[in-house]
C-alpha cells in the first residue's frame, strides 16, 4: 500500500482526529454542530501531551482508533457509496469484506502520521449551511496547520437509527468519497471485474498535489 508522507497526511488527519474525539457524536441528539464543536475541544485534551507516548505505543493507538471509528463512521454505508455501480452484484460477504477491508486500509494508513501531525488550530465555521434533508448534515470546519496553511473540511454526517455518523469528507475540496469510488472502479476495469482481486488489492490513495492544490 501507497505510504503518506506526513506533508500528505496533514489534511487527512483532521477526520480521524475528529474520530479520536467523543463517541457522542453517534449517540447524542444534539446538532451536529454541536458535537463537533465539543469533540474538538475534547480532542484537544487527549492528544496533547501524549505523542510521544503514542509514538512508543501504536497498537494502543491502534486499537483506540479502531474502537473510535466503530462508533462514529458508517462503513457499510461508505463501502456501499464506494463500490458505486458494482455493489449490487457483489455478493454479501464480498460487501462485508470491502467494508471492514476499506477500514482496515484507514486505520493501517494513518495511525503512525496520527503522532506527527502538526496542526496549530482546529476551527468549526459559525455560519453552517442548513441542511435540507433532516436526516443529513454538513459541518463545515477548518484545519490551521503548523506552517499556516489553511485546509478547508466538511463533514457530511447521516442520521440512521437516531444516530449522526460520519459517511464522507470533503478536504481542500477534494471529495475523498467520490475519489475512492474512481479508483474502485478504475480497480474493476483493471482487474476485470474480479471483485475479490480488487477487495485483496485495495489501497486507497490520493495525490499529495491534488489535496495541497485542492479541487473545485
Amino acid at each position: 500500500m501507497n505510504t503518506l508522507t506526513p506533508t500528505l497526511l496533514r489534511p487527512w488527519l483532521v477526520l480521524l482526529c475528529l474520530m479520536l474525539a467523543l463517541p457522542a457524536l453517534a449517540q447524542s441528539s444534539d446538532s451536529p454542530e454541536r458535537l463537533i464543536r465539543d469533540s474538538i475541544d475534547e480532542l484537544m485534551g487527549q492528544i496533547e501531551g501524549r505523542r510521544d507516548y503514542f509514538a512508543d505505543n501504536l497498537d494502543e493507538l491502534e486499537a483506540l482508533v479502531d474502537e473510535s471509528l466503530e462508533e462514529i463512521a458508517d462503513f457499510r454505508y461508505i463501502g456501499a457509496s464506494v463500490m458505486g455501480r458494482y455493489f449490487q452484484n457483489a455478493t454479501p460477504q464480498q460487501r462485508a469484506r470491502f467494508a471492514t477491508t476499506f477500514r482496515q486500509t484507514l486505520i493501517d494508513t494513518y495511525v503512525k502520521g496520527l503522532v506527527t501531525f502538526d496542526y496549530r488550530e482546529l476551527r468549526v465555521l459559525d455560519n453552517q449551511r442548513p441542511s435540507r434533508q433532516p436526516d443529513q448534515a454538513s459541518v463545515e470546519m477548518e484545519v490551521v496547520a503548523g506552517d499556516g496553511q489553511v485546509y478547508p473540511v466538511s463533514y457530511s454526517l447521516r442520521l440512521s437509527d437516531g444516530q449522526w455518523k460520519v459517511v464522507n469528507v470533503i478536504v481542500n475540496g477534494i471529495n475523498l468519497g467520490l475519489t475512492f469510488r474512481n479508483q474502485f472502479d478504475q480497480a474493476m476495469r483493471d482487474q476485470g471485474r474480479d471483485y475479490d482481486a480488487v477487495i485483496d488489492n485495495w489501497a486507497p490513495e490520493v495525490g499529495a498535489e491534488a489535496l495541497e492544490e485542492g479541487g473545485a
